[in-house]
């Protein structure tokens, strides 16, 4: 069947009528059957219909005129509908069929797995065996509905999923479309993937993603401007390039305040002994 191809939507020919359907075939006479169950409407011999192209539970490919969330090459956040530890998790593209997301694209650890009720960002591929599966986003992919941070969003209070876990951290999506990640010293417990969660933009990268902390401020008597700084720091694992002896621009461009208002935020978190300077550096005095 070259010229049918599951997983994508098509334009194909009725052909015949039987009792459970209709056959439909392409312009080299390929043929798929489209059941009662998947027919939109009224439809007659000869007339040429947009189809999806899939496979039944028996693995054969059948034609609906229901239109999935995702095709092949095509992204969309789906739920996720079913869990086997065995197979992987199922997700609901708008079809009868669920979709299975194979365990071999899952993290390694269960407990990371999604949960139903979690969303994901899928397409569809074709495993070697041309079977349909449901394939995660690359952060390529997640790119291209992503936006460009600025300055401004830095210390914000953000929410977002986590589309990707890896072993030093998590990938999240916000539902400002910032692309972030979350080391793993900026978290109390790894979120699994799929999961919703709420944090801070701790720092904003040159290629305009951002480094997010899902720690709770937790620091009393700690003003905005020393919290700022605290946490960018934070996002560097404690450390960063900048101290008193810094310039107003790259103070200005990294922090958006004043130098002055820098030195006082700065001051105050050396005098509480959070934070010392070295050799035009600061660090967190906890890491010391």
């Amino acid at each position: 069947m070259m010229g049918i191809n599951p997983g994508t939507i098509q334009m194909l020919h009725v052909s015949r009528q039987v009792d459970f359907g209709y056959y439909l075939i392409d312009q080299e006479e390929n043929e798929v059957l489209l059941p009662n169950g998947e027919v939109i409407g009224e439809i007659e011999i000869e007339d040429e219909i947009e189809v999806f192209v899939y496979h039944d539970h028996e693995g054969r490919p059948i034609a609906t005129m229901k239109t999935p969330k995702i095709v092949i090459d095509t992204y969309e956040w789906v739920e996720v509908v079913g869990v086997n530890r065995g197979l992987g998790v199922f997700i609901d593209i708008g079809l009868t069929k669920d979709m299975l997301l194979s365990k071999d694209d899952l993290p390694l650890f269960e407990e990371l797995w999604p949960e139903v009720g979690d969303k994901l960002y899928c397409s569809l591929m074709q495993d070697r065996n041309g079977r349909l599966l449901a394939r995660l986003a690359t952060e390529p992919v997640m790119w291209e509905i992503g936006v460009v941070g600025t300055r401004e969003v830095f210390n914000k209070n953000i929410k977002g999923t986590i589309y990707k876990t890896v072993k030093v951290g998590s990938y999240i999506y916000t539902d400002d479309k910032l692309v972030g990640f979350i080391h793993e010293s900026q978290r109390k417990v790894e979120p699994r993937l799929g999961q919703v969660v709420e944090g801070r933009v701790v720092d904003v990268k040159e290629d305009g993603s951002v480094n997010v902390s899902l720690l709770p401020r937790g620091h009393e008597g700690m003003d905005t401007d020393s919290q700022a700084i605290y946490d960018y720091m934070e996002g560097r694992s404690g450390a960063m390039p900048y101290s008193d002896k810094s310039t107003p621009e790259d103070i200005q461009q990294i922090f958006n305040m004043s130098k002055g208002a820098f030195k006082r935020a700065l001051g105050k978190l050396m005098k509480e002994g959070k934070v010392y300077q070295e050799e035009g550096w600061t660090y967190n005095s906890a890491r010391k």
